[in-house]
């Protein structure tokens, strides 16, 4: 559950099925994105560690990825889901990754501030610094800002459809793809579709770990 409520159940053949083909969502639909990934983040180490710990971080965990499907438009983002919803693949080509204007970054300080909490925001600034140093810059690439599924989608196979669906449109254009992640159970995923860890870290001594996953094109 998020901040607004439980979602429709869907049937898990509709969605499992819509994954291998995914579509984009318009506008109006970012929203029902935003709150896919608030159901699937909702138990993330990473976030857990940076976002407010009280009883304001349902609503804070919607406002950062409102801001997120909001934002990454400035960088021509690629949002992937099923057409019924239920998760959701974000992807950002390395080309565009510096496209966020004045007004975005202004919107993600604000956002952030109440999202965090002002003794909080250290550990954001830490995670952002950290992921920018970890981040490759020597070639271009697919970069895939978010992969989730609501947890009552999980184990489905329908993140890895997601995956494939992505992967196999990258092998056809021999372009590699970059992700990061802080939760340990999702290598072995990312690994299945020809992921490999090249660099672990912790944005700061008591911060979570982090591990940065590299593919090259099959």
């Amino acid at each position: 559950m998020n901040a607004r409520g439980a979602a429709r159940r869907i049937d898990p053949e509709v969605i499992r099925r819509q994954a291998e083909t995914p579509t984009t969502p318009g506008q109006g639909e970012l929203s029902a994105v935003a709150d896919d990934y608030v159901a699937a983040f909702a138990d993330d180490p990473v976030l857990g560690w940076l976002l407010r710990d009280d009883a304001g971080r349902p609503y804070a965990l919607r406002d950062f990825f409102n801001l997120i499907v909001q934002v990454t438009r400035s960088q021509k983002a690629e949002i992937q889901r099923p057409a019924c919803g239920g998760a959701a693949a974000l992807w950002v080509r390395s080309e565009h990754l510096d496209g966020l204007g004045f007004a975005d970054e202004a919107r993600i300080v604000l956002t952030l501030l109440g999202a965090c909490g002002l003794a909080r925001v250290p550990r954001a600034l830490a995670v952002r610094e950290a992921m920018d140093a970890h981040h490759p810059t020597d070639r271009p690439h697919d970069y895939l800002y978010f992969l989730g599924v609501r947890p009552e989608y999980q184990g489905l196979g329908v993140g890895s459809r997601l995956l494939r669906a992505r992967t196999e449109r990258l092998d056809a254009e021999r372009r590699p793809a970059f992700l990061e992640t802080g939760n340990e159970r999702t290598l072995s995923l990312y690994r299945s579709h020809g992921f490999e860890v090249i660099d672990q870290y912790r944005p700061r001594g008591d911060g979570p770990q982090m591990w940065a996953l590299w593919r090259e094109p099959r």
